[in-house]
């Protein structure tokens, strides 16, 4: 029984330091090449972190409706072990493609940038701000 309530207070706190991870909560992107921005909120998925698009503005700041919302559009990400370093996987809505994430974490502001062709063609993402 000793045994059992050691092993299942260990899941608990694995599963708890998982759930704090200081990148999960929602965070308003950078303008886009249009202008527009979004909401990602940002959650635990299995092993990794991944984001959604929950609601989207254009470039007046005013909500729009887009295709996206909804969207995953951050995946497989996760800490480097580095302070407030992740590194994953984004995608980028108005240029349609998917890059290598770099996220770096400084209180309430993510600095984000990708990569794609093994580091060649790189875009900074700006930095999102926590909502």
């Amino acid at each position: 029984m000793r045994k059992f309530l050691s092993g299942a207070t260990v899941l608990m706190v694995m599963a708890s330091a998982a759930v704090a991870d200081p990148l999960i909560g929602d965070w308003r992107t950078a303008p886009d090449d249009n202008g527009n921005s979004g909401i990602i909120r940002i959650t635990q998925c299995g092993t990794s972190l991944c984001g959604t698009l929950v609601q989207s503005f254009d470039s007046a700041g005013k909500p729009m409706q887009s295709e996206n919302i909804g969207r995953q559009l951050v995946w497989d990400t996760n800490p480097t072990g580095e302070a407030g370093q992740y590194r994953g996987m984004i995608h980028s809505p108005d240029r349609g493609r998917d890059y290598r994430s770099r996220l770096q974490l400084a209180g309430d502001a993510l600095t984000v940038s990708g990569c794609v062709m093994g580091g060649a063609i790189c875009r900074e993402g700006g930095t999102w701000r926590r909502n």
